[in-house]
């Protein structure tokens, strides 16, 4: 924007000085021609006066000599040709040939004419010479004082004058242009201060507001960027605390199943599903707590280390934690379960809530939407395409249906009457790990997943990104 404001004030600036100063230039180069006509004129005018005095009267024995006299005064280098053609033809001063237009001075008229050449000449006549027997001029002719200019005397000055006017030219060139790139500069710096704004809005800091500034399309500009950033501020507010008012309302039926469970006369079945009721009273209360935490906020200041630890976890111990719980009902509907998951830890940057939320939903699925006796596999490996910077892979992958067309991971998309949201969850838990969710069919055994003949199963593949260094306190992409 700034570069085409310089390029449209240069090319108007030009034209308008073009406009201006192209008459200018030709009036210049007029006046330098009528200035050196007017001086010819005055040089001949001057010399037929002194020719009068000189020619005139009988009593002047010595007028010749002043004649030459006065000639040799004004013809010096770089000035007009000044010549005196007698009655007889012959020239004094320069040499002169007797033209068309002397022959016609004779008769008593003066006049300017421009000769082939290039130039301009001056004739004066001058009436009533005197003889002169010695001089061989005779009585009663006429003499013509002729001063020629030629094409550079004509001009002369015109070059600097047009240098002058040129430089004038270029000078208001270039301050229309300093002038220009200042304006630019302001409206491109509140532009990209507003484009600042708009990216911090975009990122999650809902407190970005812009700083009316600029011409008042920019100010209008950012007063309602401003007002935007309010309204969802109140909006996302508003939702986050009706959905912390839904999660509170489910703290009255999870109280009447804990107190149901504490009232089973089995004690282990009892401790059980007291223990399964207290996992479901924490996921409620963290459900709370993140509904009303603001968008894009993170850690209270001075507790940076704590939310960043809180935000590492081994996968591996929490994807055999995981299919544990899930091997009993899997027996139950006759599933064949195959997990492998290193011994080693496989360290992640995700919370041990957000990534067993995570690994319930996979499996969840399985035994949702895959008909018993279906097999699954459960696999676990650190991120060896990750450059050596850690992290680690989840695979979960079962030889059922596999999945209808479309995209599974959008947010509410569903083929099987679900909500729709348990892979949009691990799309974000990874997103925000720094990893990412690749959904694909999966060969089940007798079946052809690349041609899709036969039977295909599923494939979720999830990359989690590494955990923060030590002493790195910065918050997760």
């Amino acid at each position: 924007m700034r570069r085409q404001l310089l390029w449209l004030t240069a090319a108007t600036t030009a034209l308008v000085l073009a406009a201006l100063l192209v008459p200018l230039v030709l009036l210049t180069r007029g006046h330098a021609a009528d200035r050196a006509t007017a001086d010819a004129t005055q040089r001949a005018q001057s010399l037929a006066a002194v020719v009068g005095r000189s020619l005139a009267h009988p009593d002047r024995r010595d007028g010749m000599e002043q004649v030459r006299t006065a000639l040799d005064g004004v013809n010096g280098p770089g000035l007009p040709r000044s010549s005196v053609i007698l009655p007889d033809g012959r020239s004094l001063g320069a040499p002169a040939p007797v033209t068309d237009a002397v022959r016609l001075a004779r008769h008593g008229r003066a006049f300017l004419y421009a000769p082939e050449g290039g130039g301009r000449v001056a004739l004066v006549p001058v009436q009533g010479i005197t003889a002169d027997p010695g001089a061989g001029v005779r009585s009663g002719g006429t003499a013509v004082v002729q001063v020629a200019v030629d094409q550079r005397q004509l001009y002369d000055g015109v070059l600097a004058s047009w240098l002058a006017i040129a430089g004038i030219g270029a000078g208001l060139i270039l301050l229309g242009l300093l002038v220009a790139d200042r304006l630019g500069a302001r409206l491109v710096g509140s532009t990209r201060r507003l484009a600042s704004v708009a990216d911090r809005l975009a990122a999650g800091d809902l407190a970005a507001r812009a700083e009316p500034e600029g011409p008042p399309e920019l100010r209008l500009v950012a007063v309602q960027l401003n007002h935007l950033a309010s309204r969802i501020d109140e909006l996302l507010a508003a939702e986050r605390e009706n959905a912390a008012d839904l999660a509170h309302r489910l703290r009255t039926p999870v109280a009447v199943l804990r107190l149901d469970a504490e009232g089973l006369r089995d004690t282990a079945e009892a401790e059980r599903i007291a223990a399964d009721v207290a996992a479901l009273e924490r996921s409620v209360d963290e459900v709370i707590q993140s509904a009303r935490h603001p968008l894009g906020g993170g850690a209270e200041d001075g507790d940076a280390p704590a939310a960043e630890a809180g935000r590492t976890a081994d996968l591996a111990a929490l994807a055999r934690e995981r299919s544990a719980f899930w091997l009993p009902l899997a027996e139950d509907q006759d599933r064949t379960v195959a997990v492998d998951i290193p011994e080693q830890p496989v360290p992640v940057r995700v919370g041990e809530t957000d990534l067993t939320a995570v690994l319930d939903v996979l499996l969840g699925n399985v035994f949702d939407h895959t008909p018993h006796g279906t097999a699954f596999r459960v696999a676990v490996r650190p991120d060896d395409d990750d450059g050596g910077g850690g992290g680690g892979v989840l695979v979960v992958e079962d030889d059922g249906p596999g999945f209808p067309s479309g995209d599974m991971t959008g947010r509410g998309t569903s083929g099987a009457g679900s909500t729709g949201l348990g892979l949009d969850i691990a799309r974000r838990t990874a997103r925000e790990s720094g990893g990412e969710v690749i959904v694909a069919p999966a060969a089940a055994p007798g079946g052809d997943g690349a041609t899709g003949n036969g039977a295909s199963g599923a494939r979720i593949t999830i990359r989690f990104g590494a955990p923060p260094a030590p002493g790195n306190d910065a918050a997760a992409p």
